[in-house]
């Protein structure tokens, strides 16, 4: 059952965000802004398709690189489908607060109000801790080197992406951004 739940998982965060940027696109608003800053960016996608590819191998028996485990316990797959789930509605309930103003990458061109409300007032980068926890929770659901490795790249990635927002939004915003900075924490 938390094999299933790991593959659906991704297809549910994976699901939120094209909705959203589909959503905003029809609404007349560009919110797919990734690679624009930084062409390092796609390469991004290669190794998130195989990172998919890992999880729904390893939820449905299909061959992959490597079935070593780390360690067999249902106990843990079962905080690892808590955490996958709280990764979720954290997901969610970013995407409602940003409202209007969602991006994927930096959009120096059109820059809205920075957004401090919602999930935003508890901590400055949401969409990252949710896919932190997903991540994490994913490991703990298939523990295998693969995903120890994606664990530990992918919120190494997420990090290196918050500096660079920090600084576009430390720019663009000034002192409302530097307030900000001081009262709400970067991940929780």
């Amino acid at each position: 059952m938390t094999h299933y739940f790991g593959a659906i998982t991704l297809v549910l965060l994976v699901g939120m965000v094209v909705t959203r940027v589909l959503l905003m696109k029809r609404s007349g608003r560009a919110a797919m802004q990734f690679g624009k800053t930084h062409k390092t960016d796609f390469l991004i996608p290669p190794f998130a398709a195989f990172y998919f590819y890992t999880v729904f191998a390893a939820a449905f028996g299909w061959p992959t690189v490597s079935t070593q485990v780390f360690f067999e316990s249902e106990a843990m797959a079962w905080i690892g489908t808590l955490l996958c789930a709280v990764g979720l509605l954290l997901m969610l309930w970013s995407l409602v607060s940003f409202g209007n103003s969602f991006r994927l990458g930096i959009d120096a061109e059109h820059p809205d109000r920075l957004v401090t409300t919602g999930v935003f007032g508890f901590t400055r980068n949401p969409i990252y801790v949710a896919f932190a926890l997903v991540l994490v929770g994913e490991f703990l659901i298939f523990p295998n080197w693969l995903l120890l490795v994606y664990t530990a790249a992918g919120i190494w990635l997420s990090h290196r992406q918050v500096l660079r927002e920090e600084d576009h939004l430390g720019q663009h915003y000034g002192e409302e951004n530097a307030a900000y900075c001081r009262r709400v924490r970067r991940y929780v």
